[in-house]
């Protein structure tokens, strides 16, 4: 595995590989690496003769500076866990190497960037279009590959790829869960174990949402959702927009 800090020496060896005809993957990760990173990373082997993967933790999309602080980095397991998977190039640039200067650009992605995660983190999805586009246009990759379970940053970045008019295919995967069925996140190893094994309903509660809107209204599901967060949480964000989305989904 290479291990590349620069922008100028992974673009110079990337040109290399395209002129040899090599098809480029690409993992895009803020590292606290877990099965779900490696999940992307084996399909981008599967798919391309190349894998990039790159760690950096952007400081452009966190609204909250606590949040920034407190992410976790784990930077040596991370190319411990690269290594064995043979992954083939790791991009670990500073912020000063992706940010020598302001980025002041501002992206338009419409109604996908007032809903949901985009209501609640304002200039969330700013910050990621800048660093996405940073690095694809750093590894000018193929393929990229995400996981479903940012299926609302998912969207963004591929209304990006059309802006930019990047000619790479967006790989959207499957989410990987935990034996209690919460979904594999670097933030998980903020949470005690009570916390992580109590957050696993989060998950349960959606499946049941999702079977009930077969037969129920938007506000009534909500009202269930609703019930079952005050049983075991003390906070709900954005259920109506996601229960909306599902009846738009289910009506095409």
């Amino acid at each position: 595995m290479i291990e590349i800090e620069k922008s100028k020496q992974l673009n110079d060896l990337i040109f290399k590989y395209k002129s040899e005809n090599k098809t480029i993957g690409f993992v895009p990760t803020m590292g606290a690496l877990h099965k779900g990173h490696l999940s992307l990373i084996s399909e981008s082997k599967l798919k391309c003769d190349i894998t990039v993967v790159s760690i950096f933790v952007n400081p452009t999309q966190f609204n909250d500076k606590s949040d920034l602080d407190k992410y976790p980095r784990t930077l040596e397991n991370d190319l411990s866990l690269l290594n064995k998977l043979d992954c083939d190039i790791v991009f670990v640039p500073s912020t000063k190497e992706m940010y020598p200067k302001e980025d002041s650009r501002e992206f338009d992605f419409g109604f996908l960037e007032t809903v949901m995660e985009g209501a609640n983190r304002p200039g969330h999805f700013n910050g990621v279009a800048q660093i996405v586009s940073k690095l694809f246009d750093i590894v000018m990759p193929d393929y990229a590959f995400f996981g479903k379970k940012d299926f609302q940053q998912v969207a963004v970045i591929n209304s990006l790829v059309k802006i930019n008019k990047y000619a790479i295919k967006i790989i959207a995967c499957p989410i990987k869960r935990e034996e209690s069925g919460l979904a594999m996140s670097s933030r998980n190893e903020r949470l005690n174990k009570t916390d992580r094994n109590k957050a696993a309903f989060i998950n349960k509660t959606i499946n049941k949402s999702v079977e009930l809107s077969k037969n129920l209204s938007v506000s009534q599901v909500n009202e269930f959702v609703a019930n079952e967060f005050d049983k075991t949480a003390k906070k709900l964000k954005y259920i109506k927009e996601s229960m909306s989305l599902i009846k738009i989904k289910k009506l095409n």
